[in-house]
């Protein structure tokens, strides 16, 4: 799929006379298989590409450009090829437990370690070749997302219904013996990988750091739709503090020894357990925000020190509002609005925590609100002249909730505008005061709905 679908006007491509319709084989006598290959080696400043045009013809070009200098050039597909799907049945897979009935993209798992490199996704490396492990220490791609869940090879099949994930954290190994940048994931399940497992899990991948550069442990998700599935049950208080506690704990003896804490809980623990989050610099460079670790923690302060930058004079002019969230992030968002009022006592906003009815209530997040929910719990209630969502309710840089219920269908029910505000402490002091920001930031980049597909855990 490397067919060229447009050629940029007055790039270093259109100058060097690449046509539309030709099919890139080559840059400088290296295949081009996909976009790995294409932004390795169309970086360097002198380049010959080999084109094929449709008849079959070859021919060939010199291109020169400044170093790292974009050639140019759309493809039909952004990969180059297919997204590659997952090839495990993980026990504890959330787009299993999706309900019947949605658009077809949220059923799509992908697993592909291009999408980690480049948009941040996490892969198992289930479906990795040794070829496409060679390239990848080849072209030093770096870093990559991993889904580890556990270093027990016997475990890891039975949890990811696989019989070569075990295979898989002897190719970490590798990655590390190479210098590969590798940040790791472990959705922890009650009584299955957490508990003796996730010790030894801890325990040998931060004998791969620093190539292991950071690790998240997250709570599995459980929805209503589990019929027929394996038996998952979410954490209750007690089990969270328990792997609050023991991974703590050897945060600390890591910090001890190699000066980072390497692993982190998700902020969803801390809720679960009933605990305060901990401190900013416990975080150490946020390096899991995307995976909630940290998040609500970072957010307060980002509004703490948006506030000491914020005249009450700048403050004293907002009209009341009200902002929407998941059940698990209410209380946080209710202090930050108290703290607002406490600067300026004009500040009239509400909270409403909307419990999801969709999913099941066992989901709190945000992130998986969706339209439906919104409307009916929100339908009546006096929600000011703006209601403000978190960005992440929608999917990457659209106007559409996971219910494909669409943000137009929202305001047209509830009969005010509805902002999505990104997950920024400053750009929400500016949304609860009405100052007019940038379009959120919805997240990676936005691709046609037949290539891939982000979905959350």
């Amino acid at each position: 799929m490397t067919v060229i679908r447009s050629v940029d006007p007055r790039s270093p491509a259109h100058r060097a006379g690449v046509r539309v319709g030709e099919t890139l084989t080559h840059i400088n006598g290296h295949q081009i298989v996909d976009v790995l290959d294409y932004k390795f080696y169309s970086y360097d400043p002198r380049l010959e590409l080999t084109l094929k045009a449709t008849d079959g013809s070859v021919r060939t070009l010199r291109v020169r450009k400044s170093e790292g200098e974009d050639l140019g050039l759309e493809f039909e597909t952004y990969l180059m090829d297919r997204a590659r799907s997952c090839a495990n049945n993980c026990i504890f897979c959330f787009v299993d437990q999706m309900p019947p009935g949605m658009r077809k993209s949220l059923y799509f798992k992908d697993d592909d370690a291009r999408l980690s490199f480049l948009m941040g996704n996490y892969l198992t490396l289930t479906n990795l070749s040794q070829r496409e492990v060679q390239r990848i220490i080849d072209l030093r791609i770096s870093p990559i997302n991993v889904s580890v869940h556990t270093t027990d090879p016997v475990l890891r099949c039975e949890m990811l219904k696989n019989k070569r994930a075990g295979e898989s954290i002897e190719t970490m190994r590798r990655f590390a013996q190479n210098h590969i940048t590798m940040n790791c994931q472990i959705v922890s399940c009650p009584g299955i990988n957490d508990g003796p497992a996730l010790d030894r899990t801890l325990k040998e991948l931060a004998e791969m750091y620093p190539a292991v550069n950071s690790i998240s442990v997250v709570p599995v998700g459980v929805t209503r739709f589990r019929e027929g599935l394996y038996p998952l049950t979410p954490y209750d208080r007690e089990g969270a503090a328990r792997v609050l506690d023991q991974v703590e704990a050897f945060a600390a003896r890591h910090l001890e020894e190699k000066g980072t804490r390497l692993v982190w809980c998700s902020d969803e623990f801390y809720l679960l357990a009933g605990r305060d989050l901990p401190p900013e610099d416990y975080f150490e460079e946020f390096t899991q925000l995307d995976n909630g670790v940290g998040m609500l923690r970072l957010l307060t302060e980002e509004f703490r020190r948006a506030l000491d930058l914020m005249e009450p004079e700048e403050m004293a002019g907002a009209a009341p509002f009200s902002i929407a969230t998941g059940v698990s992030a209410g209380p946080f968002l209710t202090r930050l609005v108290d703290m607002a009022r406490e600067k300026c006592d004009t500040i009239k906003g509400t909270v409403y925590p909307i419990v999801n009815r969709f999913f099941g209530e066992t989901i709190t997040v945000a992130g998986l609100v969706t339209g439906g929910d919104l409307i009916d719990q929100l339908r009546g209630k006096q929600l000011g002249e703006r209601l403000l969502i978190p960005a992440n309710m929608l999917r990457s840089g659209e106007r559409v909730f996971l219910d494909d219920v669409s943000l137009d269908d929202v305001e047209r029910e509830l009969g005010v505008p509805v902002i999505p505000v990104a997950q920024d402490g400053y750009e929400l002091l500016d949304a609860v005061c009405g100052i007019q920001t940038g379009p959120a930031a919805f997240g990676g980049q936005t691709l046609p709905e037949d290539e891939w597909y982000r979905y959350n855990r």
